[in-house]
């Protein structure tokens, strides 16, 4: 398989840099053979593209454009990732990945807005982006974005 940045590349991606912490914490923690993103949101360029709770109406976040921030949310991730392993090509496997969708109170489609995070990660990764997931609604999410990921992955050990 082609290094991760080389599949990044064909899919005519790139890894943006890590937004900094809204708090007191870090974008991503090593643990032995495990990386934990911490929630990432769909920044681009240090803004969030779209605010507010998602679902089917006058003045919600539509689905489909919710879809696209999720995977918005998993390429801020795996920067956050980067910035502890170096490489990408260190990840031998997406073990979980954990999603959240402000929703209108009548929204229900919450795994497929997290769709457009697990298709990415089987877009860049292959068998290896193949992972267990949760998606789950919530009131609202900080800053008024309308989703949120965070990663767990297994990677190569230190040597």
């Amino acid at each position: 398989m082609a290094g991760v940045d080389d599949r990044l590349a064909e899919l005519g991606l790139a890894l943006p840099t890590v937004a900094a912490p809204a708090g007191i914490y870090v974008p991503a923690v090593r643990v032995g053979t495990s990386v934990y993103t911490a929630g990432q949101l769909p920044f681009v360029d240090g803004a969030l593209p779209a605010v507010g709770k998602v679902g089917d109406g006058p003045g919600l976040v539509a689905p489909a454009l919710a879809r696209e921030l999720a995977a918005t949310c998993v390429l801020n991730a795996l920067a956050a990732a980067a910035s502890v392993l170096g490489s990408l090509d260190d990840v031998v496997r997406v073990v979980k990945v954990t999603g959240f969708v402000s929703s209108d109170p009548a929204f229900s489609g919450q795994p497929g807005v997290l769709n457009g995070a697990s298709e990415l990660l089987g877009e860049i990764f292959g068998e290896v982006g193949v992972h267990a997931r949760s998606a789950v609604g919530v009131a609202v999410l900080p800053l008024d974005s309308p989703v949120e990921v965070e990663l767990l992955l297994e990677v190569v050990p230190t040597a």
